[in-house]
Formats: structure tokens, sequence, C-alpha cells
């Protein structure tokens, strides 16, 4: 009796295997076929295996394109797929944390509840996670000064608690938390703001992306990955964005 009400457990709780990936395409198909056709030879066998970024980096844009969209059907899966690509847990944690500030609290807290039951199931646990309170990473003073001059100046006096709230939450603590790395942070940002259609937001973040160690050919195919994950109408709202960021570069 036991081993049959493990078994069903285990059931219920199996990772995305062969016989579990065969019902999620019945399901597609028995509404969609093209659409499980497209998922299979497009974006599977396609564009998850394109070159222009590693498969750790796609479901690092993955899981922030979702997560900022709160698509909770998708999360699962690609929270799977991105421990299977080799995101860490802690890693993964600080991408939550890191959405709540610019995807909304809500929708962090979503993929939370996503993310809960997996690590359960993988018995990652406590030692597995960031720290609370770490040793933040050293702060670019300059590069800081730069930025809280321009926000103070374009949104000071419309907003001073927000000006106040960007430098010490934002930029002198959450970007500084070091289980994330800088590079990824912005990689995390800059997918989300995509994915929103957030495109204002854009030049700052992909410059600090860049300059963080993403190139240009990386940025490029973050906007084709995103066609997918966050729809044509965004990508291509981004596309001229990252265009002029990428000639300013060019030609300082």
């Amino acid at each position: 009796m036991k081993s049959l009400a493990a078994l069903a457990l285990a059931m219920t709780v199996a990772p995305v295997g062969a016989s579990a990936a065969s019902g999620a395409d019945d399901d597609v198909s028995s509404v969609a076929p093209a659409l499980q056709r497209y998922e299979r030879e497009t974006l599977d066998a396609g564009l998850w295996a394109r070159p222009g970024l590693s498969a750790r980096d796609r479901s690092v844009v993955t899981v922030a394109a979702v997560i900022a969209r709160n698509q909770a059907g998708l999360m699962p899966a690609q929270i799977r797929r991105a421990l299977d690509n080799g995101v860490k847990p802690a890693e993964l944690s600080e991408i939550i944390t890191h959405l709540a500030f610019y995807a909304g609290w809500g929708n962090a807290m979503a993929a939370v509840d996503a993310t809960r039951p997996i690590y359960a199931e993988q018995g990652i646990g406590a030692d597995q996670l960031p720290a609370v309170a770490p040793a933040l990473l050293p702060l670019d003073e300059a590069q800081e000064a730069r930025r809280a001059a321009s926000v103070e100046q374009t949104t000071g006096p419309a907003s001073p608690g927000l000006v106040r709230d960007t430098t010490e939450v934002l930029f002198r603590d959450l970007w500084l938390r070091p289980d994330l790395a800088p590079r990824d942070r912005s990689l995390v940002t800059v997918s989300a703001l995509i994915s929103a259609g957030h495109v204002a937001q854009m030049p700052f973040h992909l410059n600090r992306a860049m300059d963080n160690g993403l190139s240009r050919e990386e940025a490029s195919e973050v906007i084709s990955h995103l066609a997918y994950y966050a729809g044509w109408p965004n990508a291509f709202s981004a596309a001229p964005v990252a265009r002029e960021v990428f000639e300013k570069r060019a030609n300082p």
C-alpha cells in the first residue's frame, strides 16, 4: 500500500521527462497542432540551438521574460530548463528577487510559488540559496555618481522618494549582491524591459549590460530570442533602440 502511495506521489512531482513531455505535447496538439510543430522545430530544435547565446543565457533571458510577463503556465518548465542548463539555484533566487524591482512584487511572488515545489523536489535547501545580507560587491563610485546625477536631474523634481530608493535600495544594494554576476543582472533587466515593452528604459540598461560584458552579438540575439517569448511587436520596438545604442558606442 505504501509503495503504491509513493508511486502516485512520484508521478505527481516527477521531473519533466519523456512521458511528461509527451503529455504536454498531447495537450497542445489537441488544440493547436501547428503550434506544437513550431515549438518542436522552430524553438526547441532551432532557436535554443543557435550559437548567438549559450543555452544558460537563453534560460536566463527566458526566465526573466516569463516572470516579467507573469506567465505562470510557462514558469515551471522554464525554471526546470534553467537548472538543467546550468543556472544555479542561488542565481535563480537572485533573478526572482531582482525582478521584484523591475517587474513588480506580484510577478516575483508568482515566480516564488512556481519555483518552491521544484526546489523541494530537487532537494535544494537553504545552503544553496543566497545569504539575506551578504557582503556586497565593490561600488564603482564614479559610475554611480554619474547615474545618480542624471536621475536627480530628470526624476528628482517629480519624485524625490523614487530617486532616494533607486540609489539606496537598487544601486547601492540590489545591484551589488554577489550571487548574480553584474552581466547576468543586466541580462535579466534588459530582458524584462523588452518583455514588458519598456523600451524607454533600454538605453541606460543596454549600455550598462555591454559595460558589464554583454557583447553586441549577444544583445542582438537576446532581441531575436525574445520575439518568441515576448512577441514580435516587443522585439521590433526594442530593435531600433538597440541599434541606436550600438551606433553610439561604435562612434562615441
